[in-house]
């Protein structure tokens, strides 16, 4: 799917899509399309409903044509900084309202900024529909008079730490910013990155924020899509009333395509202090969105790199072995494109190397050309991708709002459908012609801090203004401040808060259940709204049967499983199933271990055929195995490098002991990896056993269909189930201390603070997560509301439970700039203290409304539903748990909550694990008044 916007989403389920019938009585993705109604209201806004009556759910998106592309050098960021000030006040919403109140809705709400545009949306139970129609409309037309200087700089803060933690704290964060500058001329909307410069933010004015929104933010500007239980004349008016006032604002002029090419080949290099590995990145300029050649290049990424026959495949990860992948794309925004080769290779690769093998492979691909085979799998999987994109209401809502916002055409799916379909071998091979054949391009080395030598030859040291995050912290320190004061403006409408409509409450689905010859049991949900089946096989052990001291066999024993089968060689495997238009992966966790994937409805019986062979008929490919075990390595060397997968794995193992399975990390260690060999993995295979196993549908087809298909596989696999022990846990870690992992130069720190609670199977479990959602639970939690939107230290703060059979944790964890990561500790120490006395009525009102409401959303995806059926198989739960969980919840009194928290949230019995920078840190954090504990990054004491 063409749709970028899907980074944003929170899946619903969709329907009412409608199919033309081919010849055969099959439906096909060329014949797709999605029915809609569009109008425009005098202020020039365009409106699309689509109306779909399956879920009570309605989806409202609002996309704005303003972008990073409307910056002026100076000013960069701006688009992305101004689409979080929409999120703070407005004249007619409760001050705060906006972020808090829809998640009390048993909402969710976000929005996204991109080169082109920025994004809001909402998904909300359809009893709040029009309570979503004054709050949006509310923060597009009515926010601008309410914006204060306090509110400015909170938000700045805001800005600032979500760049340090997806930037500068993370490994290869400047990529973007160094390719950026050298693809694009200095006058090029696109030569900087989307969220910008902080210099930039940091001296953003009110008098910007106010140019700013006059400029752009006018309703003639803009698209709104609706979609889901509504009825369309009714919503019509509705719209009218809440959006029809809003200013059509001045014209915004249109900006041509401005496709970029280079005269020559830049290579640069960039010492990253987060970096592990070396990464190489070669971008070819090519063409914008829309544009006819954009489909072949999608295309081409794939037939370079996508498959194990393809050329890059077999160069640079087969045959000079250095990498586990390589990575080819197409990405086209409004003005122009790029075409990207991205390789992370494996531990002290030599980046000309890499680059020798890639254009090794590129030579092999202009003399064999196109393989039309591989073309037809291509094609294939997109049509599977094509109704996943669109199986929900949000996601349709994007589509319909992107194609109508960009190319005046809500339907024009269809025409990518079309247009994808189309693409022979020869257009491929055009595009491949015209923008990379001995094109020049831009090509970065980013490699550890002091490995230099590891860059292509003749690199040039990229330019990357890095921030220092200062001790002295007054400047930084921001609140909520004083309301504006203004002059409400004048409407002929009552805008003040409307009343909820009816309210819908979740029904849980139908499920059927059926139990197979070889004791493997069958949990199925039959939901046609698109002609896609999802399937999970679960069984018993995951990494609780992995051998001792050698974690990591149950995850590379499922990576192998799918590397062929006795009769297929891995490329003809993976041929096999892409031409199916399906998807079939292989993991394991803690305690189980998955098969699982998506197909289209008519291919469920081969697809199954497929599983079964995967399952009963591996290949042991000990070429696969020592490439898969090599590739192992490579990315535990990359975890060393993220501070918040460094946290993860102390708090662990401080919780359960590093003998204890859950206190090791589910791919294993460097060393682990190191002494696993085949025969581990193959004495790991001859304990997967369907006795207790559990086959979990949900999609297009019967229960008798399923059936029916999986005799032969009930038939063929009959091992009898190995006993299965959990570890003493043994923790390292002790209740009250602190401890601290050092990363030098750390622009943020990664707080994770928790202890061991209850299991899954404990009757308080769901308790427990009601008694959690004040505290932590999502954007109108205690922890977010209080250290991103009152402080600004963080980008977002969250708590919850983990879910398995064994006792299991409950978290704090969050990001904060490390100048805030004392009064950080502070704030979360003392919330948790007193939380049990803090939760009074009014909280258990809430919660119980929130959660309720919650539900009609939340379970609406075939992926959601999937998660149903495992839940039920696991923990032996009823078919009506949820509904059942909802009458429990409605049941708690004020007292029961306090109960809860008194019993399992005591903050003298959590640890406190922080990784941040050192030097300026360490000594801070000795001020919280706890013992502190130095680690390093595997959680060894110093």
């Amino acid at each position: 799917m063409r749709n970028k916007y899907l980074l944003f989403l929170v899946t619903v389920v969709a329907g009412n899509i409608l199919f033309s019938q081919s010849q055969n009585g099959t439906n096909t993705a060329s014949d797709f399309k999605i029915d809609y109604e569009k109008f425009t209201l005098d202020n020039g806004l365009e409106v699309i409903l689509h109306e779909d009556h399956s879920d009570p759910i309605v989806a409202v998106a609002t996309m704005m044509h303003v972008g990073s592309n409307r910056e002026k050098p100076g000013k960069t960021g701006f688009a992305h900084f101004f689409e979080h000030m929409s999120f703070n006040d407005s004249e007619n919403v409760p001050r705060g309202a906006n972020r808090k109140m829809i998640p009390e809705w048993g909402g969710s709400r976000n929005g996204g900024t991109w080169s082109d545009g920025t994004v809001y949306y909402e998904v909300v139970p359809k009893d709040a529909f029009e309570k979503i129609l004054w709050i949006d409309s509310d923060r597009f037309g009515y926010m601008i008079n309410t914006v204060t200087q306090a509110a400015l700089e909170r938000e700045k803060q805001v800005v600032k730490n979500e760049k340090r933690e997806r930037v500068d704290n993370s490994p290869y964060g400047y990529t973007d910013e160094v390719i950026r500058k050298n693809l694009y001329p200095k006058d090029h909307p696109y030569n900087w990155t989307v969220i910008g410069q902080l210099p930039d933010l940091q001296s953003a004015t009110l008098e910007d924020v106010k140019e700013f929104y006059n400029q752009y933010y006018g309703a003639s500007n803009a698209s709104l899509v609706i979609a889901g239980d509504i009825d369309v004349e009714k919503t019509k008016e509705l719209v009218k009333r809440w959006f029809g006032e809003i200013p059509g604002g001045p014209e915004v002029a249109p900006i041509e395509a401005k496709p970029v090419q280079l005269q020559e080949t830049k290579s640069l290099y960039f010492e990253d202090n987060f970096a592990k590995l070396p990464e190489l990145r070669m971008v070819f300029p090519t063409v914008e969105d829309y544009n006819k050649d954009m489909y072949a290049l999608q295309i081409l990424g794939q037939l370079l790199s996508g498959s194990k026959k393809s050329p890059l495949y077999k160069s640079v990860v087969e045959e000079a072995k250095l990498a586990p992948n390589v990575g080819t794309y197409q990405s086209s925004n409004e003005l122009a494109g790029e075409f990207i080769f991205r390789v992370r290779a494996n531990a002290n690769t030599d980046l000309d190397s890499v680059k020798l093998a890639i254009e090794k492979g590129l030579s092999d691909f202009e003399k064999n050309g196109v393989d039309h085979q591989e073309l037809k799998r291509i094609k294939a999987e997109l049509e599977t991708q094509l109704y996943q994109g669109v199986s929900t209401i949000l996601n349709k809502a994007f589509q319909l709002v992107q194609d109508n916002e960009f190319n005046n055409d809500p339907g024009y799916i269809s025409k990518t459908a079309e247009l994808t379909n189309a693409v022979s071998a020869e257009d491929v091979m055009n595009v491949y012609q015209k923008y990379i054949q001995d094109k020049a391009y831009v090509m970065t080395s980013f490699v550890p801090k002091g490995s230099v030598d590891l860059a292509v030859s003749g690199s040039e040291e990229a330019e990357v203004w890095i921030e220092e995050v200062k001790s002295d912290v007054a400047s930084e320190e921001v609140s909520q401040g004083e309301e504006a004061d203004y002059e409400k403006t004048v409407s002929k409408y009552d805008r003040s808060e409307p009343d909820f409509g009816e309210l819908p409450l979740f029904q849980s689905p139908e499920v059927w259940t059926a139990e197979l010859s070889n004791g493997m049991e069958i949990y199925g949900i039959e939901n046609r709204e698109v002609p896609l089946v999802q399937f999970d096989i679960s069984i018993p052990g995951g990494q609780l049967l992995d051998p001792e001291n050698k974690p990591g066999v149950a995850s590379l024993l499922t990576d192998l499983m799918m590397q062929g089968t006795a009769s297929k060689t891995p490329a003809e495997l993976e041929e096999a199933i892409g031409l199916l238009g399906a998807s079939i992966y292989m993991y394991s966790s803690n305690e189980d271990l998955h098969i699982t994937g998506t197909c289209l409805a008519k291919n469920f019986e081969p697809t199954m055929e497929l599983v079964q062979e995967i399952m009963l008929e591996p290949r042991w490919d000990e070429k696969e195995f020592d490439r898969l075990k090599s590739a192992l390595q490579t990315n535990l060397k990359g975890m060393e490098a993220n501070p918040q997968a460094i946290a993860q794995t102390v708090f662990y193992r401080l919780l359960y002991g590093k003998d204890n399975s859950y206190g090791v990390p589910g791919m294993g260690t460097m060393e682990s990896a190191q002494a696993i060999t085949i025969a581990d993995l193959k004495a790991y295979y001859s304990q997967l056993a369907p006795e207790n196993a559990s086959f979990h549908v949900v999609g297009s087809i019967t229960k008798p269909e399923v059936q029916q298909t999986l005799q032969d596989f009930s038939a063929s696999w009959k091992n009898a189930s190995p006993e299965i022990a959990n570890d003493e846990i043994q923790p390292e870690g002790e209740g009250g201390k602190l401890y601290f992992i050092d990363v030098p130069d750390a622009k943020q720190s990664v707080i994770l603070i928790g202890k061991l609670v209850l299991s899954g199977e404990d009757s308080d479990a769901a308790k427990l997560n009601f008694a959690n959602e004040i505290l932590g639970g999502g954007s109108s939690g205690k922890l977010f509301q209080t250290l991103r939107i009152e402080k600004g230290y963080t980008y977002g703060a969250y708590s919850g439970i983990s879910d398995n059979l064994e006792v299991s944790p409950f978290y704090i964890r969050t990001s904060v700039r490390a100048n805030a990561t004392l009064s950080s500790l502070e704030i979360i120490e003392e919330m948790v203290q007193n939380y049990a006395a803090d939760f009074g009525a009014e909280e258990v009102k809430l919660t119980q409304n929130k959660l309720l409401k919650e539900n009609t959303r939340a379970y609406e995806s075939l992926g959601a539903k999937l998660g149903i059926l495992r839940e039920i198989s696991k923990y032996g739960k009823d078919p009506s748990y949820i509904e059942d969980m909802q009458e429990e919840l409605m049941e708690m009194k004020e007292e029961d909550f306090k109960e809860v928290i008194n019993e399992y949230l005591s903050e003298n019995e959590m640890i406190y694990v922080v990784v941040g920078d050192k030097a300026t840190q360490l000594e801070e954090v000795k001020k919280l008044g706890k013992p502190v504990v130095e680690l390093d990054i595997h959680g060894n004491k110093i």
